[in-house]
């Protein structure tokens, strides 16, 4: 997997929103790559910049109030930042493609199912309207919808959450495209059908060699889906390295934290689940030091006075800590 190229990399990726007395930083130098057939799994609590950092990779965020800025979005060798707006449309949905976190607000409530999933067809690929509809028939059928002559002519309201999900999941992967961003594409969902549509991204990437930013603040997820894992804190990486040794090590009290937190069997007796104190700081509030170092055990004096940088550790890993755990 290392070896393959990068299909994406966000470098020095920042998001800022004027307030008065200056600017709140949401994504505050966020640097990854991706690589094509890879899972990079990006992991946080609300609030640590995760959803603003994907809106920000596809030019969503509207300018002003955002102030996007970055050394390079890179997109098979092509920096975003400097494509024209008709560019870019051109490329989303096509071949940059995302799921939103919450398909009842995303999917057009007066268009039905059907004409949502030809549009794209349509425009990016240039079908006819009756290629376009058995495109779509097929599609549906793939993503697990039991009668796609039906579902075309639903609309979102009359489908269940999981339904509503394996559309943007057919809408998202229409034109086959080069990065898929899935933010948050289990939400809310039963764990049963949870399983099923992680199990159907998986399928569906290993056909087309898709490359999947998965956004989540479930580490279960990850742990199912994710070849990599990139974990925020504050609009900033704080850890990056393979699932399985994150998991097994984790180097930031951060992600140890998380890692404690998850709910397990052989933990039924205990009285309370192991939790982070606090929450996390407020963008335009970050302290100069570690943003973490308030709800961390282990932060002395340099944690709380100097920021750190993401420093290689080994296993092709990377943690931002001055104490970093294990290591």
């Amino acid at each position: 997997m290392d070896a393959a190229p990068a299909v994406l990399e966000a470098r020095n990726l920042r998001v800022g929103f004027r307030i008065p007395g200056g600017t709140m930083r949401a994504v505050d130098g966020v640097s990854f790559a991706l690589r094509q057939g890879e899972t990079l799994g990006l992991v946080g609590e609300s609030g640590s910049g995760k959803t603003m950092t994907s809106l920000a990779l596809l030019r969503l965020l509207e300018s002003p109030p955002a102030e996007l800025a970055a050394e390079a979005i890179l997109f098979e060798g092509r920096d975003l930042l400097r494509l024209s707006e008709g560019a870019m449309a051109d490329l989303r949905g096509a071949r940059l493609s995302m799921i939103f976190q919450e398909p009842m607000t995303s999917l057009n409530p007066l268009m039905a199912i059907g004409r949502q999933i030809d549009e794209p067809l349509v425009t990016h690929l240039g079908l006819s309207a009756r290629a376009a509809r058995a495109r779509t028939l097929d599609l549906l059928a793939r993503v697990g919808i039991a009668r796609p002559e039906q579902a075309v002519r639903a609309y979102p309201h009359q489908l269940s959450g999981g339904m509503r999900q394996r559309v943007m999941i057919a809408i998202a992967l229409a034109c086959r495209p080069a990065v898929l961003i899935a933010d948050e594409p289990t939400t809310a969902l039963d764990v049963t059908v949870q399983a099923q549509i992680l199990a159907l991204l998986r399928t569906l990437q290993e056909e087309m060699g898709t490359a999947i930013l998965l956004i989540t603040h479930d580490l279960a997820v990850i742990a199912e889906t994710a070849h990599r894992v990139a974990v925020m804190y504050a609009g900033r990486i704080v850890e990056t390295g393979p699932v399985a040794a994150l998991f097994a090590r984790p180097l930031h009290p951060y992600t140890e934290g998380l890692l404690r937190s998850i709910p397990r069997i052989s933990r039924v007796r205990e009285a309370t689940l192991p939790e982070i104190p606090g929450v996390v700081p407020a963008p335009g509030q970050l302290p100069a030091g570690c943003a973490f170092a308030a709800r961390c055990g282990f932060a002395d004096d340099a944690c709380h006075a100097t920021r750190p940088v993401l420093t290689p550790s080994g296993e092709g890993r990377e943690v931002a800590c001055w104490k970093p755990r294990h290591g």
